[in-house]
């Protein structure tokens, strides 16, 4: 009786269990020749050139991969490269494509169609006018190797003398532009654009490429005995030794800690919480997205040997989706820092209902977190306006005047609440009356666009 029961579980393993293959037929037409085909998804931590899940191609007329056995109902996530993500399957019109999905159990064999390259997709770069390519293959003595790395200047950059503080982020590909990332920018550049706009101050941003099947090692510090890695160490010796005294050395940049931060998300999330920690010295600020604690344990023991130095700003979040445990990890780091000097308010941790682990999540929260971490350096138009001009009656009910002002054309206003949100915009002021009865009561702020200057104000409405 013992042998059939053990017979039968082995015969549902094998039922639950099936391989998946997958058939290529389709490519686009200006595909090489000799184009090899990679296989990227979450079960290999999206390693868009992993040369364990690279496709065979078949007598010149397909390629196929066959991927292991899983339990019937397991949801896998992919896409399809040339073997990096600026290489990345698009749409037909160039167009960013939702990750493909395939949940087991569903047949044993699909054919997906590949209908564009980001290479040859013709969908033109995203990025902002101030985003440029810093180097192409900027080298890493400390891993002897080279990386792309892009920098972001705020607008008023070459209008001014300012300096400004520095963020540095992982996985620079995702950071600025469509064509080159693989499941959608964070669209850093876009955020602070917009957040200059609303007379925020915005820091120069650093981006260094994640190094494709180099990833995971440069961004985990400790080894897993089942995904490798360990690297980190030297990663962030390379951004603390060579690549901040190179930034600071050629743009104009706030060199102390305050003014230094570290970013990223997954395991570009750890890295971060591990450089802010090991060099409190340097950074004074981390946004730690989505932080795969999960990869060893030794980032708890590492934690609680790297006590509070100096102050410092942390800011964690994580999507509802992410796994129980994952969220769970988020308290429990936050306990451990607690419990090692770091104050309350010195931390922030948040999950975001029915959010997963993806560039959306992380592009959508990108300007709230850049807001508290920067707190301090932000201003924006609830601090720092220069009264040029009056507006009257102030308190107001229903509408309010602009003092002595004519409308020239081009002129454009602007009505924002306290916290910085763009209330009223008005791109061609016709008039020096502005109706304000669907604002509720508070305290708002009024900034006006004339011949190339900008006056702002401040008004209450009853």
């Amino acid at each position: 009786m013992r042998s059939f029961f053990i017979t039968l579980f082995l015969l549902t393993t094998i039922i639950l269990s099936a391989q998946i293959t997958i058939i290529i037929e389709t490519v686009p037409d200006y595909t090489p020749n000799d184009a090899e085909l990679y296989f990227a998804g979450n079960i290999n931590d999206w390693n868009p050139g992993d040369p364990d899940f690279k496709l065979t191609e078949v007598d010149d007329q397909y390629w196929q991969i066959v991927l292991d056995a899983a339990p019937e109902g397991t949801l896998i996530e992919f896409k399809f490269t040339m073997g990096s993500w600026e290489t990345v399957e698009k749409g037909a019109n160039g167009e960013e494509l939702q990750n493909r999905t395939y949940t087991y159990g569903n047949g044993d064999t699909i054919y997906p169609l590949i209908l564009n390259w980001a290479n040859g997709s013709g969908g033109g770069s995203t990025a902002s006018d101030n985003v440029s390519i810093m180097s192409e293959d900027f080298y890493i003595p400390q891993l002897d190797r080279n990386r792309r790395i892009w920098i972001y200047l705020p607008p008023d950059y070459e209008s001014s003398e300012k300096s400004y503080p520095v963020l540095y982020m992982h996985d620079g590909q995702n950071l600025f532009d469509a064509e080159t990332s693989f499941a959608g920018e964070w669209e850093v550049d876009e955020s602070l654009d917009e957040l200059y706009e609303q007379s925020f101050n915005v820091p120069i941003v650093i981006g260094i490429d994640n190094g494709g099947i180099h990833r995971i090692n440069e961004y985990t510090p400790w080894p897993n005995p089942n995904y490798g890695g360990g690297d980190g160490d030297k990663y962030v010796d390379f951004i603390v030794e060579t690549l901040k005294p190179y930034v600071d050395d050629n743009y104009r940049t706030l060199t102390d800690r305050n003014n230094t931060a570290i970013m990223g998300s997954s395991l570009g999330g750890l890295i971060s919480f591990y450089a802010a920690l090991k060099h409190q010295d340097v950074f004074g600020k981390a946004g730690v997205f989505s932080p795969s604690y999960w990869f060893s344990d030794s980032v708890w023991i590492f934690t609680d040997n790297h006590p509070k130095e100096y102050n410092i700003r942390i800011y964690q979040m994580i999507g509802g989706n992410e796994g129980a445990q994952n969220i769970q990890n988020l308290s429990i780091m936050e306990d451990h820092l607690l419990n090692n000097g770091f104050s309350a308010n010195e931390l922030f941790k948040k999950t975001i209902p029915n959010g997963s682990h993806n560039e959306a999540l992380w592009r959508n929260d990108f300007d709230i977190s850049y807001k508290w971490l920067f707190k301090d350096y932000i201003g924006g138009i609830g601090e720092n306006y220069k009264s040029g001009i009056l507006v009257k009656p102030n308190p107001a009910k229903d509408e309010i005047s602009i003092l002595h002002y004519i409308p020239k054309q081009g002129d454009s206003l602007s009505i924002y609440d306290i916290s910085g949100m763009e209330l009223i915009l008005i791109r061609n002021v016709s008039a020096n009356s502005i109706n304000i009865s669907a604002l509720k009561s508070g305290l708002y702020f009024l900034k006006l666009k004339s011949d190339n200057k900008v006056y702002k104000t401040k008004f209450i409405k009853n």
